[in-house]
């Protein structure tokens, strides 16, 4: 894939034009997608190779709907998406079945002891195939390859002739050693893959387009590969090792040659071209070495390929006997379209005038030339790659006389076969004209239309769903959820009787938390029954401080000091969403609803408690926070919840720091990113005090200029005056109290915000918290200074400090590797001059890039729900007429 990648890249720049929009995210996609197949062929653990497989598919999807104008495109990339994406879901629960029966997820392992038989590992390797044969295009799942085809010709000679179609055929040769014994394995891969052989390669006979005729072929290919790999066996390993090699090597040059025939004529179409092996005698040359290979002609690589195929199937049981006659049949298939492609490409025809064809660059066709020369030296010196693909082969038992690869092994059976494939094949291309009636008469129904049937079911199925649960009441979203956790609870509950044994609840340790409870509780209660909008949002924040100060009376200062500072800015946000909306709630429901919705509402709060109160008490595993504690005290800290969050858990925190960034480009994508329907952006009337130039912004550079824009003229200078509301607010919406008080407590909250990051180790404290407090800061001078005063405070887009913290805490994160994992933390201690003795960890590190995504994640939604919306008010609100004082 690495050696096939590089020369497709060679061959873009010559297929590409330079002046080309899109060329920079294809060159992306291109090379993110070839990582992503060297992690999942690396990969040593089947979550792991998941993960990778999953990239592979998206990177995919996008390389394919490269040209997304194209409504053609645009299909084939979804249809794609789905099928794989289906597969490879089917394939995680099939990896979870047989990591739970093998007891470890590493593939290593598995191989070295697999799994005893058992009803559940057969059902996981049913899941897996489903996976393995969807991503290698085998029927049932062959119809997105055809399509895929609307992607550009390096994307077809790449990810569909060495590449990601392969992966299936990978997975099943990564897994046969430990799962070929299994009942379903062999019956499924060898049913299966003759089946595709022989339906590839039957309709590559018919099709007009040179690059479809290639498509269906890799398809019968693909199939063969399969029956290899499935077989299970030492000598069909071996054969399936040299068969995909030699695949790549002749599949992507005559991929690769298909695009410079439509680079050099504008056409793919075989009934349009003539003449072009006189024309293009280079072109012509290359095409017909690789096409000589695919269709296994001595002394060609794929001779030597098909020659092991042959002779190990015929090794082999009664089933590989059976998978024989479809792979002879299937080559020769492969050799009449062979002959057809060559034929429709460069051939001469009757009645049909010579095509023209500009002049190829020898940097064009340089890379097919490469890979259709190493058909040709590998050939002969196949012997050269028994040691190579001989490894594979070694993990299954040896025979008595095993296969070994060679160019000539004398007149066999084999031979014979070979030698009625190109017959059969010669014969199909003189009879095309019959064989294309017969293939019109025998057509199934088209298999696309098939899939968008189902797909337009599946849609209308949906809409149907969505209709009746989906009401657009978030009160009727409540009482559906609450009630099926609430039946569920209580069906366990009478079927088990789980609380026998378990002790009786301790209702409160201190009679403080009793009191907090009872405030809380009649928060909660208050918020039910008010009717104004600002309210509620009052007494929903009370039961979150309610909740803080639990934290306080059990003795957790760290989930406090957090639970406080997220409560503040969530009220703030709430706030200023609620400029936008109306004062009171919608009367839009009667009272009996209202009653009948308490009894759920109780039953369900009630559940959830006694759930809770038992599962404390059937605690069957240790509890884990002794050894947090141990592991604290070992790394020389304090404070357990920093440690676990930077250290122990470092994990978790890096993935909830992605999710606070995504849900921070989500809010702000809500309120910035709108396309009109005419695609054109309307022009925009500056007001009073906005930047001159604030109009001409776009939405990804509205952070400084659009959403808090400076006064005209004062544009933060030397010389202007510090939270100056008096230049940027009208008078009605100014407060004195709040600009005092931002003053006051402006830097000395971010000087506490420095503190507590740094001092979380050992006290409360830390990136998370610290970033919120620092967010209130900023959050303090724009409820005192207005949009004008947060542009002022911030200077450039609040997405920076978001990158910048994602960057830091990766780049740490990464940086154990030099230790040999990822998250190896380091630690220093030492005297410094004034600090005195000092304990240095890159655990602050990362709790500093924690900080910085945060506080850039506040001020994201700061701009977005308060500067955005502020300006929004702005051009709501009725303009002065002209010429009135």
């Amino acid at each position: 894939a690495a050696g096939v990648g590089t020369l497709v890249l060679v061959y873009c720049a010559s297929y590409f034009d330079d002046r080309s929009r899109q060329l920079g995210r294809f060159a992306g996609n291109l090379l993110a997608f070839a990582g992503a197949m060297l992690g999942l062929v690396l990969a040593d653990d089947l979550v792991l190779l998941y993960i990778f497989w999953e990239l592979t598919t998206v990177f995919s999807y996008l390389l394919i709907g490269q040209t997304s104008d194209h409504k053609r495109n645009r299909r084939s990339a979804l249809q794609a998406l789905t099928v794989t994406a289906l597969g490879g879901l089917t394939m995680l629960v099939g990896f979870l079945l047989l990591g739970h029966e093998a007891g470890t997820y590493r593939i290593s392992a598995i191989l070295a002891d697999p799994p005893a038989p058992s009803a559940a590992l057969s059902t996981a390797v049913v899941l897996i195939l489903v996976g393995a044969l969807s991503k290698s295009a085998i029927w049932p799942f062959s119809l997105w390859l055809p399509n895929a085809m609307a992607a550009p010709t390096p994307v077809s000679a790449y990810l569909h002739a060495a590449a990601m179609v392969k992966a299936g055929v990978y997975l099943v040769a990564r897994l046969a050693p430990a799962l070929a014994d299994i009942t379903p394995w062999r019956p499924l891969l060898l049913v299966l893959g003759s089946v595709t052989m022989l339906l590839g390669g039957w309709r590559a006979l018919r099709l007009h387009d040179l690059k479809l005729v290639l498509a269906y072929g890799t398809v019968s290919q693909l199939g063969f590969l399969t029956v290899l790999t499935g077989a299970g066996r030492h000598d069909t390993g071996l054969a399936a090792t040299a068969m995909i090699l030699g695949h790549a090597l002749f599949k992507a040059p005559l991929f690769l040659v298909t695009g410079i025939v439509d680079h050099a004529t504008g056409t793919r179409d075989l009934r349009k071209l003539s003449g072009l092996g006189r024309r293009l005698p280079a072109v012509c040359a290359v095409a017909v070495l690789a096409g000589a290979s695919m269709a296994a002609v001595p002394p060609l690589l794929g001779f030597s390929a098909k020659e092991a195929a042959f002779q190990a199937l015929l090794d082999g049981s009664t089933g590989d006997r059976w998978a024989l006659a479809a792979a002879v049949a299937g080559s020769a298939l492969t050799t009449a379209y062979t002959l057809r492609y060559l034929w429709g490409a460069f051939a001469r025809k009757p009645g049909l005038p010579d095509t023209d064809a500009h002049r190829v660059p020898v940097a064009f066709l340089a890379p097919p030339a490469v890979l259709a020369l190493a058909c040709l030296v590998l050939g002969p010196g196949v012997t050269w790659l028994q040691g190579l693909l001989g490894t594979y082969a070694g993990q299954f038992p040896a025979p008595a006389h095993p296969y070994h690869l060679a160019l000539w092994h004398g007149a066999g059976l084999a031979l014979g076969l070979s030698g009625a494939a190109w017959a059969g094949g010669v014969l199909l291309f003189l009879a095309a004209s019959p064989v294309a009636r017969a293939g019109q008469r025998l057509a199934w129904r088209s298999a696309d239309l098939v899939f968008g049937r189902m797909l337009l079911a599946l849609e209308r199925t949906a809409l149907q769903c969505t209709g009746f649960v989906q009401r657009g009441s978030l009160s009727v979203y409540l009482v559906t959820t609450m009630s099926v956790v609430l039946a569920g609870q209580i069906a366990v509950l009478v079927a088990d009787e789980p609380w026998t044994g378990v002790p009786a609840p301790r209702l409160w340790d201190h009679p403080a938390q009793a009191a907090v409870a009872l405030l809380t509780c009649a928060a909660a209660l208050l918020c039910l029954g008010v009717r104004r909008r600002m309210k509620a949002v009052v007494f929903a924040g009370l039961t979150g401080y309610g909740t803080a100060l639990l934290f306080v009376a059990q003795g957790a200062p760290d989930l406090a000091l957090t639970q406080f500072c997220v409560e503040t800015v969530s009220m703030i946000v709430f706030v200023l969403v609620l400029r936008r909306m109306p004062v009171r709630f919608e009367e839009n429901f009667s009272r009996w609803r209202r009653l009948l919705r308490m009894p759920v509402a109780l039953a369900g709060g009630a559940a959830v408690a006694v759930v809770v109160w038992i599962m404390a008490g059937h605690r069957r595993a240790d509890s884990a926070g002794a050894a947090m504690v141990e592991e604290t005290a070992h790394h020389g800290l304090k404070d357990v919840v920093a440690t676990i969050l930077v250290d122990l858990r470092a994990w978790d925190t890096m993935g909830e720091s992605a999710v606070l960034a995504a849900a921070a480009i989500g809010v702000t994508s809500l309120i910035y990113l709108h396309r009109r329907a005419d695609g054109a952006e309307q022009p925009v009337l500056p007001l009073p005090g906005d930047h001159p130039h604030a109009g001409l912004r776009t939405a990804w550079r509205a952070s400084r200029y659009e959403s808090a824009g400076l006064p005209s003229g004062d544009e933060g200078g030397p010389e202007r005056t510090w939270l100056a509301a008096s230049a940027t607010l009208a008078p009605e919406r100014r407060s004195l109290v709040l600009e005092v008080v931002a003053r006051l407590i402006f830097h000395p909250v971010l000087v506490l915000s420095v503190y507590l990051l740094l001092c979380a180790e050992n006290l409360p404290g830390g990136g998370f918290v610290a970033g919120l407090t620092a967010g209130v800061a900023f959050i303090a001078r724009y409820l005192a200074g207005g949009r004008h005063e947060l542009a002022d405070a911030v200077p450039f887009k609040p997405g920076v400090f978001t990158g910048l913290g994602l960057f830091l805490s990766t780049g740490v994160a990464l940086g154990g590797l030099g230790d040999g994992t990822v998250l190896h933390g380091w630690t220093w201690h030492g005297h410094l001059p004034v600090w005195g003795d000092a304990h240095l960890s890159t655990a602050v590190l990362f709790d500093c890039g924690v900080y910085l995504l945060v506080l850039g994640v506040v001020l994201d939604i700061v701009r977005a729900l308060g500067a955005r919306i502020d300006r929004q008010i702005e051009r709501a609100a009725p303009r002065p007429e002209a010429g009135r004082a």
